[in-house]
């Protein structure tokens, strides 16, 4: 009887113990998770801890933060900030309202959260954690997924992460990283997701990333990563590849045959597009745009069983397409615009087609219905490259035999004449003296005309001449601008329709230029204007100043000189009152993908860019063929006062000129969804429509322009309006860049093409 009296005492001392064991690692965990809530400086979205007494692994779990446990400790950790990265640039240190307060100290941050030791997932995103990611990370050793995306990180990321090996997921997407990408991720033998794009990683693309068999996903876009692309067949397991905007500049690398997803666009690869891409079976969406790729695509590519996007446009791809090419049965959307192709359409690829959009402008192929070269322009240019590798080539020798005569005649100086080295340093290494600057063009603008010059010399040949027309042709042309010729009038002057002697028409715009520059000033503005050439821009063919000959004297009057564009404007093609034939969902897709195009070559394709584009319905034209080409572009160039913008505040002030399109074209897109009777209500009744109604059905019908509504899909119609309202976000930051506007646009319209697709095919009644 003793002894059990002692067991049961035993046992109630040790039940005891573990209780308080259990209380003492609960608290030990409770006082880690509220210390960090301290220094993220109390984010709203942890106010659910404040003054919670019960079990933390017992909070309900919200949108923007949840708590998992297991085994009494948290293992899981989520936290999902409101602090968007609305910086172009970072410098180390804390910017208010941006980051956490200059006291936040993230090395005391991360030693806090090693308290957490059994974390396995751990979430941090959008809080203003700034400052280099500590050694200490590493700590966390059974951590297998890690996410501190849009927050101020920089440096380098700590070689220590490599100790992470049951890590399957990594990312670091909108962060400040400036280093190097790491050479030491193939330690990381589980990962299967690499994600570290928008940062300002440089450098090589690493050859370990090669070796990590797990791959599924690498998205390394928007940073400067330069040089060469190795061989990525070892990643047998890899789905997407996504590298777009990069310095990656070696030929195009074998792939796994396993990959749906390529995204290789606006690097500078060169050579030829490989025949095994043509071999990738799986393959769903293919981006080559914007490279120096040349020669054929290989015509496999085209009927690859599961290619859905073909994107290879703007590279110098040249010969002519079979004739008995084939098209896969998935294929919807296929761009190959702006190269020098030659020849005919194939039948797959025929415009006028059902299944398929695609963009063929801007090469020489024998078609009437999109922009084409003519055949001459396409062999030019291929002679030109050639001509330009062969004068490098000379170059190189040339400049090697100077080197070598300039160290001989150097080595004789220094011999005989030792005593006036001195003097002969003189002579050889003359001072540079920079040139006088334009007055009233900031320093930055006018460094940029010197390489604009040569590079749109190379991509306007082919294009109408641009040439310098009298006021006596211009006269003659407009009869005296008679009222008969008007076309209409803006803020920025009149417009008329002309006749040259020759019999073609022409449409002159009389400038009102409110600041009155110098002759020499504005030939300068005039010169880098007339370099604008795409096809999805009307063409400027000259201009004509009015008075003031001499250098130094001011400009009274200006007129510039545009091609005739006779199918009138986008604005009159969506009203059912115009005379004009109303365009259905998808023809209006057709438009507002070459508006974007035209845009987005305003914004990157030239030197200085063009921002601030005027964007509206009205100054959107369409020829016979209904193919959008945007006016009044580049005005920004003539009547704005650039030169009061320098340093910082120039950015600044291109920054804001560049979210003024993004902004005025998501009402081009409102337009096109609620039709001009409804936008004619003026911006805050669209703004408030865009919140209340496009969410619902009922909303979408009450609103919408009928004419969309029944010829369009509802995925292709929920797409766009997805795009249209984070265009017109109040906030400039959240606002899309016209690459992901054009990107949703050619999406929607490819679904559009498959939704039309199925239900020209679909089931027939019985006879």
């Amino acid at each position: 009887m003793g002894f059990l009296k002692f067991f049961v005492i035993v046992l109630v001392i040790w039940g005891f113990f573990i209780a308080n064991s259990y209380q003492l690692l609960q608290s030990y965990e409770t006082q880690a998770l509220l210390q960090l809530r301290k220094h993220l400086e109390y984010p709203i979205q942890l106010d659910v801890w404040e003054n919670y007494n019960g079990d933390f692994c017992s909070l309900t779990s919200t949108l923007h933060m949840s708590i998992t446990c297991q085994d009494n400790s948290v293992t899981e950790l989520k936290i999902k900030g409101d602090k968007l990265v609305k910086l172009n640039e970072f410098h180390g240190f804390a910017v208010p309202n941006q980051t956490l307060s200059e006291v936040f100290s993230i090395d005391s941050f991360v030693t806090t959260l090693t308290r957490l030791n059994s974390l396995k997932v751990l979430t941090l995103v959008s809080l203003g954690i700034w400052g280099p990611l500590p050694d200490k990370i590493h700590r966390l050793s059974s951590l297998e997924l890690l996410d501190m995306s849009s927050n101020f990180l920089f440096g380098s990321v700590p070689f220590q992460m490599s100790r992470l090996i049951k890590l399957h997921t990594l990312t670091f997407d909108g962060n400040f990283f400036n280093d190097t990408v790491p050479n030491w991720l193939d330690s990381l033998t589980n990962l299967t997701i690499l994600s570290l794009k928008n940062n300002r990683l440089k450098g090589q693309f690493p050859i370990s990333v090669s070796k990590i068999t797990t791959l599924t996903v690498i998205v390394l876009s928007h940073n400067v990563i330069s040089g060469k692309l190795p061989d990525l067949t070892a990643l047998s397991k890899l789905l997407l590849l996504d590298l777009r905007e990069n310095h990656l500049d070696s030929e195009l690398p074998p792939l796994p045959k396993g990959v749906t997803t390529v995204l290789l666009s606006s690097n500078a690869f060169s050579g030829e597009i490989p025949v095994e891409f043509g071999t990738l079976n799986q393959l769903q969406h293919l981006d080559l745009s914007n490279n120096s790729l040349d020669g054929m695509p290989p015509a496999d590519l085209f009927s690859l069983p599961n290619i859905s996007y073909l994107n290879l446009a703007s590279n110098v791809l040249s010969g002519s397409l079979p004739d008995h090419l084939s098209c896969g049965g998935e294929l919807g959307f296929v761009d190959i615009s702006d190269n020098r192709l030659v020849g005919r359409l194939p039948s797959c690829l025929n415009t006028i087609s059902d299944k398929r959009i695609v963009k063929v402008g801007g090469n020489c192929l024998s078609l009437e219905t999109q922009y084409q070269h003519s055949e001459g322009y396409c062999k030019q240019a291929k002679k030109h490259i050639k001509g330009q590798e062969i004068a490098l080539l000379a170059g190189v020798i040339l400049g090697i035999a100077i080197v070598v005569v300039f160290l001989l005649v150097g080595f004789l100086i220094f011999c005989r004449r030792k005593n006036e080295r001195n003097t002969v340093d003189q002579h050889i290494f003359p001072k540079v003296v920079q040139r006088n600057t334009q007055p009233g063009i900031p320093s930055e603008f006018l460094a940029n005309t010197r390489i604009i010059s040569h590079a749109a010399n190379l991509g306007s040949q082919g294009a109408s001449s641009y040439r310098v027309f009298s006021m006596e042709e211009l006269l003659e042309a407009t009869e005296n601008f008679d009222q008969s010729a008007l076309l209409g009038e803006g803020s920025i002057g009149k417009i008329y329709k002309g006749r040259l002697e020759n019999g073609a028409y022409i449409a002159v715009r009389s400038l009102n230029v409110y600041r009155r520059y110098s002759n020499r000033n504005l030939k300068l503005r005039l010169d880098l204007l007339s370099k604008f050439r795409h096809p999805h821009l009307v063409s400027l063919l000259g201009h004509c100043i009015d008075g003031g000959a001499q250098d130094d004297s001011a400009v009274p009057r200006i007129f510039l000189i545009y091609e005739y564009i006779s199918n009138g404007n986008f604005r009159a093609h969506l009203s059912e009152t115009s005379p004009r034939k109303v365009l259905k969902w998808s023809d209006r897709l057709s438009v507002l993908i070459g508006v974007a195009k035209a845009v987005h070559f305003l914004h990157t394709g030239v030197i200085p860019s063009s921002f601030s584009n005027r964007l509206k319905t009205s100054n959107i034209l369409l020829d016979e063929h209904n193919m959008a080409k945007l006016s009044d572009y580049g005005m920004s160039i003539l009547m704005e006062e650039t030169e009061k913008a320098k340093g910082d505040d120039f950015t600044s002030w291109r920054m804001t000129k560049k979210e003024d399109d993004v902004y005025n074209f998501g009402f081009i897109l409102l337009e096109s969804l609620v039709g001009p009777t409804v936008s004619g209500k003026g911006e805050a009744f669209l703004l408030n429509e865009m919140q209340a109604s496009f969410g619902s059905q009922d909303g979408r019908r009450r609103i919408m322009d009928p004419v969309v509504l029944t010829t369009s899909s509802q995925e292709s119609l929920s797409i766009v309006i997805s795009i249209t309202n984070k265009c017109i976000s109040p906030e400039s930051s959240n606002r899309p860049s016209f690459e992901d506007v054009l990107w949703n646009l050619q999406y929607a319209a490819q679904v559009q093409a498959t939704s039309d697709t199925d239900q020209k095919s679909g089931p027939t009644s019985p006879s």
